[in-house]
């Protein structure tokens, strides 16, 4: 193609991997980001001119990373061998934020379990109720999906998340689940639910320090609304 050049002619400063080394991830655009990753183009397009295109087809790199495998595989420079390496790379910034709550800050503070949250249910196209089991300084021990489908009062079972936190040897829960809608506002039955997980929990004193509702971008708590 005439006057296409490759990443490897460009100036120095302006090559991705370059541009990083020198400056540091934060100075890269997402399209930068994104080439480093895919290392190649196609036949007449550099790997930015071809993470360019793939963001604008996709609008964001959240809905790339969320796209399912058929989606993702279908856009022309992509496939599975590019899925796998994306969702990876995801799972390795999902799990570098977890060790860092297990080895940080308590997590009795609902913006950093916020956070944490959104990370892992905003981009699910279907309702999950987990459970993050914490020790006696609301440090997290472990994250469990518990439930899945339609959250409401008949298909989550507080036996079962009294259970789980016996068995982590937890001294405290937090519950959440998330609201594919987008929407994070608690509805009545998330009321409900939380006082009977609450309730449970009590019998063996273990205590329910929140339930955190993920939307898009945004999360509710129910203990800073004074619902718990």
């Amino acid at each position: 193609m005439l006057g296409f050049m490759a990443i490897r002619d460009w100036p120095s400063e302006e090559r991705p991997r370059e541009k990083l080394l020198d400056k540091g991830a934060a100075a890269l655009s997402d399209a930068e980001l994104l080439a480093i990753l895919l290392r190649t183009g196609m036949a007449g397009h550099s790997a930015v001119d071809l993470a360019r295109e793939i963001l604008l087809s996709f609008r964001s790199l959240r809905r790339l990373i969320a796209a399912d495998r058929a989606r993702f595989c279908a856009h022309p420079g992509l496939g599975p061998a590019r899925y796998a390496e994306l969702q990876a790379a995801a799972e390795i910034s999902r799990r570098q934020l977890a060790e860092s709550l297990r080895a940080g800050p308590s997590m009795a503070s609902p913006r950093a379990t916020g956070e944490y949250l959104r990370a892992k249910l905003r981009d699910l196209e279907h309702e999950v109720f987990c459970c993050l089991y914490l020790d006696n300084r609301h440090r997290l021990i472990q994250l469990e999906e518990l439930f899945r489908g339609t959250i409401d009062g008949a298909s989550v079972h507080p036996r079962e998340v009294v259970k789980q936190a016996l068995q982590w040897n937890s001294a405290a829960v937090i519950i959440a689940h998330n609201h594919p809608s987008g929407i994070a506002e608690p509805s009545r039955a998330d009321e409900l639910i939380t006082q009977r997980v609450k309730e449970a929990l009590a019998l063996v004193d273990i205590r329910l320090l929140d339930h955190i509702i993920v939307g898009d971008g945004a999360s509710v708590s129910l203990a800073e609304r004074g619902l718990l």
